[in-house]
């Protein structure tokens, strides 16, 4: 019998199959299946029953069907009006612009590590890319990296201060795979991305509504993004601080 107070939940998690949940929706829904085994139970049940779906068998299209498809796919498309002369150069004065705007775009830039934390951080909040694995148990998150990573990222769980861990995920960061940890606080999602690096010194970044707060410890460097305010950001990474000592 479904629980009424998981009624809405349940509506979710099918928009959410559905790709059809905004950012904040998934956000919620995320924090809710981190703390609720009958959820993750039905969303599990539903990737089920796609996957099943996926595997019937499926039947040829009529050969009649096919050939006519076939015809109408050779035919030539049809001929384009003439256009006025003057149209002329304003198309050409639009080659021209595209032409520039191009070269500006494939001129070199220098990497912007904040830029390219908070672009993978606004990608993952999209329905159905926030975590791989999704567990607040850091001997289950840990473990999940064996193998898909060439280090051991370290994961801690900070519930107890109000940083709780929700999951993880593979990621592209730095020119490399790096570890994306996932944590909760209070509505909002931090991305906490770790890799390998002799980099020293600590930064933080401002850019489009979202904060980054990047540090070194243990030969790793991390970058934290989030939409959570500054201040608790600093806060998270202090405990990462405390509990590397």
């Amino acid at each position: 019998m479904t629980n009424p107070a998981c009624e809405r939940w349940h509506l979710l998690l099918q928009a959410d199959h559905d790709g059809e949940l905004t950012a904040s929706e998934a956000t919620d829904l995320m924090v809710h299946l981190a703390g609720c085994a009958a959820c993750r139970a039905e969303r599990d049940g539903l990737a089920a029953l796609s996957e099943g779906l996926r595997a019937l068998p499926r039947h040829a299209a009529p050969a009649a069907l096919r050939a006519a498809l076939t015809r109408q796919a050779a035919m030539p498309p049809a001929a384009a009006p003439p256009r006025p002369r003057r149209a002329w150069a304003g198309g050409a004065l639009g080659l021209a612009l595209a032409a520039c705007i191009a070269a500006v775009m494939l001129l070199p830039r220098a990497p912007d590590p904040d830029a390219a934390a908070i672009a993978s951080h606004i990608r993952a909040l999209q329905p159905g890319h926030l975590t791989d694995v999704l567990s607040s148990d850091q001997h289950t998150v840990k473990p999940w990296f064996n193998g898909r990573l060439d280090y051991a990222p370290p994961v801690r769980d900070f519930a107890s201060a109000g940083y709780p861990l929700l999951g993880g995920r593979l990621d592209y960061l730095a020119g490399r795979d790096v570890a994306a940890l996932v944590y909760g606080r209070d509505r909002h999602i931090i991305d906490l991305f770790v890799w390998p690096s002799d980099q020293s010194g600590s930064a933080e970044h401002v850019a489009s509504g979202y904060n980054t707060v990047a540090w070194n410890g243990g030969g790793m460097r991390f970058v934290a993004v989030s939409d959570l305010n500054m201040a608790e950001l600093r806060g998270f990474a202090a405990l990462w601080g405390d509990a590397g000592r």
